[in-house]
C-alpha cells in the first residue's frame, strides 16, 4: 500500500516507520521548506511491545522521504491524518480538493461531531482510528517514543467498509492487533476528558512529563477527569458503553493514583510515553482543555478542578 502521513509529529513518524517496516511505502507530506530542516533521516529511540510484554527498545537511523506538494491525481492508498484536534479544520480543509483515490484515516482526538469534524471531506472515503502510542522529539532530534501492540479502531454506527477493512489490514500486517470500539464517536469523547483532567494537571507542573512518579498530581488528575464525567452524559453518553474507559476515573484514587504512579515511574512503556512530553510550550493540552471547559460552560456543568487550572491554558484576554 501507498501511504501519506500528514505532518512529521511524533504519532505519525511512529507509524510511518512501523509501516515501512511491514513492506509499505511511506512518505512524509510536510509543508513548504520544513523537508530541509528535518533532513534526511529520523532518529528513533523506541520501546516496541508488538513482540515483547514488557517492550523491546530499537535504536534505529530511518532515511525518510518528503514532499511539500500534494497534486489531486497522486496515487496514494492511504493518507493518514493525525493531528492536534485544534488543527483538524486546516488539514481536511487543504485535504479535500487533494484527496484523489485515496482513503484518509482520521487518527487522533476528536470533541465535535465527527462528521462534522471531517469538514467536506467525502465520509465514504473516511476510515477512523486512535494511536496507542506516545512519544515527543528531545532537543536533539531524537524520537523517544512508545508503541503498544495494538491500535484502536471503530465505525459511526455501522459495519466496516472494503476501504476499512484494507486500512485494518494494513496495521495487522505491520504486526499490530486491531481493537474495534463500536460506539467510536463516544469513545473519542471519554478519551479527551480523560486527557482534560490530565493534561490539567501536567500544566500545573510546567509539562505532562513531570506527571510521571506523582502520586498525588496524578490523583489531582484523575480527580479532574472524575469531575468531567457528567459533562459526557450531558452529550449524551451512554457512559454504561465504556465501563473500562471510565474506570480509572470512578475508581478510589487510593488505588489508581499509587498504580499508575508506579507503573509511570519504573515501567518503560509508561513512563517513555509520559515523560517524552516535556515541552512546557506545547499547544495541545491547553487546547484541549479550553474546549472541554468552553463545553461544560455551554451545557451548565461544574467542573471546577479544570476551571481552576483555567488561568494556565486561558488565551490572553479571556478567562
Amino acid at each position: 500500500m501507498k501511504i501519506l502521513m500528514f505532518g512529521r509529529g511524533a504519532i505519525a513518524t511512529i507509524y510511518g516507520w512501523t509501516l515501512h517496516q511491514a513492506g509499505h511505502d511511506v512518505e512524509f507530506y510536510v509543508r513548504p521548506g520544513r523537508a530541509a530542516t528535518y533532513g534526511d533521516t529520523v532518529d528513533l529511540d523506541l520501546v516496541d511491545t508488538r513482540r515483547r510484554v514488557w517492550g523491546q527498545r530499537v535504536v534505529d537511523k530511518w532515511p525518510v522521504r518528503y514532499r511539500e506538494a500534494l497534486e489531486p491525481d497522486h496515487d496514494f492508498d492511504l493518507i493518514v491524518l493525525s493531528v492536534p484536534h485544534h488543527r483538524l479544520p486546516e488539514a481536511t480543509a487543504f485535504l479535500t480538493p487533494r484527496v484523489g483515490q485515496a482513503t484518509v484515516l482520521v487518527f487522533g482526538n476528536l470533541w465535535t461531531e465527527p462528521l462534522v469534524a471531517i469538514g467536506a471531506l467525502p465520509p465514504d472515503r473516511i476510515a477512523w482510528g486512535f494511536p496507542q502510542a506516545g512519544g515527543g522529539f528531545s532537543e536533539d532530534g531524537v524520537l523517544n517514543g512508545a508503541l503498544l501492540s495494538s491500535v484502536v479502531f471503530g465505525t459511526l454506527g455501522r459495519p466496516p467498509t472494503d476501504r476499512e477493512r484494507a486500512v485494518r489490514q494494513a496495521f495487522r500486517e505491520a504486526g499490530l492487533r486491531i481493537k474495534e470500539r463500536p460506539d467510536f464517536r463516544g469513545w473519542l469523547w471519554v478519551h479527551f476528558v480523560s486527557d482534560a483532567g490530565l493534561f490539567s494537571q501536567g500544566l500545573r507542573l510546567g509539562s505532562l512529563s513531570e506527571l510521571a512518579g506523582s502520586t498525588g498530581d496524578l490523583r489531582e488528575g484523575l480527580l479532574a477527569g472524575r469531575e468531567l464525567l457528567p459533562l459526557l452524559q450531558a452529550r449524551g453518553i451512554d457512559l454504561r458503553r465504556h465501563r473500562g474507559g471510565v474506570l480509572p476515573f470512578r475508581a478510589p484514587t487510593w488505588l489508581t493514583a499509587p498504580v499508575l504512579a508506579w507503573l509511570t515511574a519504573h515501567v518503560a512503556l509508561a513512563r517513555v510515553s509520559l515523560t517524552a512530553q516535556s515541552d512546557p510550550d506545547a499547544e495541545e493540552p491547553r487546547e484541549v482543555c479550553r474546549d472541554t471547559l468552553a463545553e461544560a460552560r455551554r451545557l451548565g456543568v461544574s467542573v471546577p478542578r479544570l476551571e481552576a487550572a483555567e488561568p494556565l491554558f486561558a488565551r490572553e484576554g479571556t478567562g
